[in-house]
């Protein structure tokens, strides 16, 4: 027999950004219970509220699965004396089983005729199942810190104050820090503060909305709030900026989500774009409205979790709240703005990067330093970057900053624009933090990309100098982000350039003396990076091995010869190719005592297989080496494809350790030329390619 079954754990209000993973987490962790356990059951439901926690699975059975169980025993010869009378070892096993000795099977194995019991283990009872299922699900909650209440040894992410518990119309036996299940759930704060009588599992979801006044699905919880901001918006006379993931604090915020429109002042209109979205998303948690030309209007939308019976008063009180906030905000514009970035440069000395790496001044000359070294192959004006390195760090030490510190590098380029500067070296002050994150776009101007290389630079430098590089998952400087924004930017703005060299710059840059073998240990973290780029490309690893095993340094380089090892891996002759170079390179391994010639000579060959390789080899290396030279690497690798066939017909024909030293020499060396062409690109004996 089978029923849906609820599990519901009323808690005070959770963490807005907890709530999703908390119940998905919930939901999955019982889900595997039940697997585990043998409970059949169907689709799982994670539901969830800021004061609630609960899981919906249905057409969950009411006990698990028989099973067929099956266990040896002792051998015959211990089972019974010389008699045949059974022993207490046999009988021991046989009562350890249930049964009785006759009833036992003896079966031939590999430590002779033993004692065999077959049978079947009833199922258990869901009501005897649950509770362990429970416990280890709420264990392992991903949960960073954990809270106690009262006398209690318990300890959760909230306190918890009731537990529904229901299969079908059952109320199962369930206990939750203390709390015991039964029928009864708690709805809306306000509209329904008094408790509901769930008839079944699967009346849950409507008596909760009705008269509950509650939407417990997480789902259609969030389509709710996005449809009352648009609806708020539009009665504003523009269209709401929705935020994803204020979005989502904003359903973990609410169980009856309701949509309100507000206004403020316009003079406010006048703080910079991204001020305004700061201090409505931000700090209140609201959602700022564009107009048609796409400038943001004087209102806001915010969500409520109440339908009041006097909305007016609801919209003044938010705008009531918002008021000083963008009070606060054009304070703090007009005070920056009564003091030029550039006075603030001497006090970039004052002001501690780390410690042993000096002030953030000293690590606006590394900056500068580093981003000279990028202006050439970037393309962009030596007097520019060095303005825009002394200028870059500036902006932390405005009041704007302080009080948004995700606006750094955007205050500086406000303020930079207002001041007069260049318009490159405004544009670069907010473009040195990008990419801000996973996929976020690199920076689009050429002073821009190289304050972006150069902080990077100077920061993974110096923690790598003082040994505080990441471990684990540990990595509270985001060095990882950081390199992988360096190889972005080198590769998505085709910047040719050794980034192995930059590096060495950026360490002997550093106050401090990095230990041995730092610099070698920074330029493998940057290909850990590399690698994982191209692995959510889609690129095989074995494409990237083949060009990581040449030590190719510049990054543009390196990106156009991965593409152009793709495009060879399609061609038909390469499982050929790529077989015989990996065969090539065993050979010479294995023999590199032997006395190989400097290179082949055509008139020592006696075999016409290899007469017809060499020959093949002559026609494609001077196509390689001309293609190679311009860069041009799918037409250099397609050049090898020809070899293919006669490779193929050599190593069927020709024994290459000839017993003659001259011809195995001369066959060493066609060999090695062959190696040094196959690498010329990409070393193709790492491709593991497939014959189609």
């Amino acid at each position: 027999m089978s029923a849906d079954l609820l599990i519901e754990i009323g808690v005070e209000e959770l963490p807005p950004k907890a709530m999703q993973p908390l119940a998905q987490a919930f939901a999955d962790g019982l889900a595997a219970q039940f697997d585990e356990a043998g409970l059949a059951h169907g689709a799982v439901r994670c539901l969830a509220t800021p004061r609630r926690l609960a899981v919906y699975i249905v057409d969950a059975a009411s006990a698990s699965a028989a099973e067929r169980v099956e266990k040896y025993g002792p051998t015959v010869d211990i089972a019974y004396d010389s008699d045949g009378n059974p022993t207490k070892a046999g009988e021991g096993f046989a009562r350890s089983v249930g049964t009785t000795i006759d009833a036992l099977e003896i079966e031939d194995s590999d430590k002779g005729r033993r004692l065999v019991y077959r049978g079947t283990a009833e199922g258990r009872p869901l009501a005897e199942l649950l509770q362990p299922a429970v416990d280890a699900a709420l264990r392992a909650l991903p949960i960073p810190k954990r809270m106690r209440w009262g006398d209690s040894e318990a300890a959760f992410v909230r306190p918890v104050h009731w537990v529904v518990a229901l299969h079908g119309d059952a109320v199962l036996p369930l206990s939750v820090f203390g709390e015991h299940a039964d029928r009864q759930t708690l709805g809306h704060r306000f509209h329904h503060p008094d408790t509901i009588e769930i008839a079944s599992a699967g009346s849950y979801v409507e008596q909760l909305r009705n008269p509950g006044r509650v939407v417990v699905d997480i789902d259609e919880r969030r389509q709710l709030v996005l449809d009352a901001v648009v609806a708020a918006a539009q009665s504003l006379g523009g269209q709401a900026l929705i935020d994803d993931e204020l979005v989502a604090e904003v359903t973990a915020l609410v169980e009856w989500p309701v949509g309100i429109a507000g206004r403020f002042d316009t003079r406010y209109l006048e703080l910079p774009r991204e001020v305004l979205i700061a201090t409505l998303e931000g700090h209140q948690r609201y959602f700022p409205v564009e107009g048609e030309s796409g400038a943001l209007v004087a209102g806001f939308v915010t969500v409520a979790n109440i339908e009041s019976r006097d909305p007016a008063q609801v919209v003044a009180g938010n705008e009531r709240v918002i008021r000083p906030r963008l009070a606060d905000a054009f304070f703090f514009w007009e005070q920056d703005r009564r003091h030029g970035l550039a006075t603030r440069i001497p006090d970039l000395g004052r002001v501690s990067f780390q410690q042993s790496l000096g002030s953030l001044g000293d690590k606006s000359v590394r900056l500068g330093r580093i981003a000279g070294e990028l202006a050439d192959a970037v393309g962009a004006d030596h007097t520019d970057v060095a303005r825009a390195a002394e200028l870059a760090k500036t902006d932390l030490l405005t009041e704007m900053v302080g009080e948004f510190p995700e606006l750094q590098g955007v205050m500086g380029g406000y303020y930079a624009q207002l001041e007069g500067e260049n318009a490159a070296v405004s544009e670069a002050l907010p473009e040195q933090y990008a990419p801000s994150g996973a996929g976020a776009p690199i920076a689009t101007t050429a002073v821009g990309r190289c304050i972006a290389l150069g902080d990077r630079l100077d920061t993974l430098a110096g923690i790598f100098a003082i040994d505080k590089r990441p471990s684990g998952d540990k990595d509270p400087f985001g060095l990882r982000r950081a390199a992988l924004g360096v190889v972005r930017t080198l590769i998505e703005g085709e910047i040719a350039i050794d980034l192995r060299r930059l590096l060495d710059t950026a360490l002997d840059l550093q106050p401090v003396a990095a230990p041995e073998g730092t610099a070698e240990a920074l330029w493998m973290f940057h290909m850990e990076r590399l690698r994982g780029y191209y692995t959510e490309q889609g690129v095989p690893v074995a494409h990237f091995e083949a060009i990581a095993s040449l030590q190719i340094s510049d990054m543009l380089d390196f990106d156009r010869r991965v593409r152009a090892v793709g495009e060879f891996a399609q061609l038909p002759a390469a499982p050929v190719v790529c077989g015989a170079h990996k065969r090539i390179r065993n050979i010479l391994k294995r023999n590199a005592d032997a006395e190989v010639a400097d290179a082949a000579d055509p008139n020592s060959m006696v075999d016409a297989a290899e007469s017809a390789l060499y020959r093949s080899l002559s026609d494609s290396s001077t196509t390689v080496e001309d293609a190679a030279r311009t860069g041009d690497y799918a037409t250099a690798l397609s050049a090898i494809a020809p070899l293919a066939e006669p490779l193929d017909t050599f190593f069927n024909e020709v024994m290459v350790m000839s017993d003659d030293p001259a011809l195995q020499r001369n066959r060493l060396a066609l060999l090695a030329q062959i190696d040094r062409l196959c690498r010329r690109v990409a070393d193709i004996s790492c491709l593991s390619v497939e014959a189609a």
